[in-house]
């Protein structure tokens, strides 16, 4: 199936996509280049040139931008694997590819909306209420995927998704850290106080 009419699915049919996706074989390494890392170029590519207008300087909103997508994909790998490890916890299966295509095609409604990223403050917004409709799909892949029985998804899922938060949290401090020095160096905080 294209890159496309897998998004398409995922998003407008997920509780039929679902079964579909659990069917396929697939690997870490098919699931990267055939699908996160094309989708999450959408938001990099598109936050990298909206902060060109914010930071005035290339190097330290590429930097930004490739700090970013590498911490992105991380934190799906991280994420796949807390899903996995936490799954037989709750009746579920203890399966890493399964894991991965659970939060990478739960992923696809934020790295679409990462094209918003181009309007100012709006654009976060979208993508926010894109990540919500992500949530959704966890809920409705838990069972196909993790094969968590359903009585008992609600309590997975809510852990997976408290350690995704958690992971969230990290990665803005992490990115924080790593492009303050760059940001300093570059007189970036003076351009964004000054009038």
């Amino acid at each position: 199936m294209s890159l496309v009419d897998r998004a398409r699915n995922i998003i407008t049919k997920p509780v039929a996509e679902w079964p579909v996706i659990a069917a396929e074989p697939a690997t870490v390494g098919s699931l990267y280049t055939g699908y996160i890392i094309p989708l999450a170029l959408i938001g990099t590519v598109c936050g990298l040139a909206a902060s060109l207008f914010i930071y005035h300087s290339f190097v330290l909103a590429l930097i930004g931008a490739v700090v970013g997508f590498v911490l992105q994909m991380i934190i799906v790998f991280v994420a796949a694997l807390v899903a996995q490890a936490l799954a037989p916890n709750f009746g579920g299966a203890n399966d890493r590819i399964a894991a991965l295509k659970w939060i990478a095609y739960a992923s696809t409604p934020g790295w679409i909306a990462g094209i918003f990223l181009l309007i100012p403050i709006l654009g976060g917004f979208i993508v926010l209420l894109a990540d919500l409709f992500g949530l959704y799909l966890l809920f409705t892949g838990a069972t196909p995927m993790m094969r968590v029985p359903k009585e008992r998804s609600v309590g997975y899922i809510v852990i997976v998704i408290v350690a995704l938060i958690v992971l969230e949290i990290l990665i803005t401090i992490v990115v924080g850290l790593a492009t303050a020095p760059f940001m300093l160096a570059s007189g970036a905080f003076k351009s964004m106080t000054s009038p």
